[in-house]
């Protein structure tokens, strides 16, 4: 198979992607096992993707399960070296409302069992991550909701917590005096890994509910958000026919795509051998 340099990773409520041909489907192993589910690699409207269902297809993966290191492993094995990531998500301000899409530009990491770092086993690399998101497939992809009959929103700040509960009343009111305005349970470590494997990361969110701050809107259980998810998957598809092609043809962020470059710092003569091999392929500048 061919290498292919675009992947989706697909969540709640985006299971596939219409309009694909010449289709092929590949489950791959990879040092850190096996993805959330067989990867679709196609064609959408000329253009080269590979797709992921993050929780796997019939969702069936916590978002503590999801093995997100085998994910992204397998992805950059495949050739990726740009992913468009899509995640339902709760609104912590009155102005992003449910069925409202937006594209946040930072990240407050709230989780706290996932293994987030490809490094480690006798290897340490410290990467920059200032900057958690590809601004330039950011801007890209608000610039493409434009075309859609949705509410767009471009910048802010996202918290991603662990799950699977949604947060108390207390923690969606600290989230917002923080000065966040998403919260979601799935941009960590998928963020940290792509930045890691030197890949541009642009994050999607559809949100879904207010959480549980609003005293006019009740707070957010299931029902509420399966009830959004549909139509937010409509849009999504979408949005990712009218960006994939800007974004594919979109350079490359070399600062992300160099992000390992210098990261190593364990010396080369020190690095077990077993390690590298796992790591080949994944990290660059070993």
């Amino acid at each position: 198979m061919d290498p292919v340099s675009i992947g989706v990773i697909g969540g709640s409520g985006l299971y596939e992607v219409d309009g694909l041909t010449d289709v092929q489907e590949v489950f791959p192993d990879t040092p850190f096992g096996k993805p959330s589910d067989s990867i679709v690699v196609a064609s959408l409207d000329g253009v080269r993707l590979a797709f992921l269902p993050r929780h796997g297809r019939g969702h069936r993966l916590l978002p503590t399960e999801v093995p997100s290191r085998a994910n992204i492993a397998a992805l950059k094995l495949m050739g990726v070296r740009k992913i468009i990531s899509f995640s339902a998500v709760g609104s912590l301000c009155e102005e992003m409302a449910p069925r409202h899409f937006a594209v946040p530009t930072q990240l407050i990491d709230r989780t706290r069992h996932r293994p987030d770092t490809f490094f480690g086993e006798g290897i340490v690399g410290h990467v920059a991550f200032a900057d958690p998101f590809a601004n330039d497939i950011g801007r890209i992809l608000y610039d493409s909701m434009g075309e859609l009959d949705i509410t767009r929103h471009h910048g802010g700040t996202l918290v991603c917590m662990e799950g699977p509960l949604f947060s108390t009343r207390a923690e969606s009111e600290l989230y917002r005096s923080w000065g966040a305005q998403l919260i979601n349970m799935s941009a960590i470590p998928e963020s940290k890994l792509a930045r890691e494997a030197g890949i541009e990361y642009g994050l999607v969110c559809m949100v879904t509910d207010y959480d549980c701050w609003h005293t006019d809107h009740e707070d957010v259980d299931i029902q509420m958000v399966l009830e959004t998810l549909s139509l937010n998957g409509d849009h999504a598809k979408h949005l990712l026919k009218a960006a994939l092609p800007r974004v594919a043809a979109a350079p490359r962020d070399e600062a992300i795509a160099n992000a390992t470059q210098f990261a190593v710092i364990t010396a080369p003569e020190k690095r077990p051998a077993e390690t590298v091999a796992k790591l080949t392929g994944i990290i660059d500048g070993l």
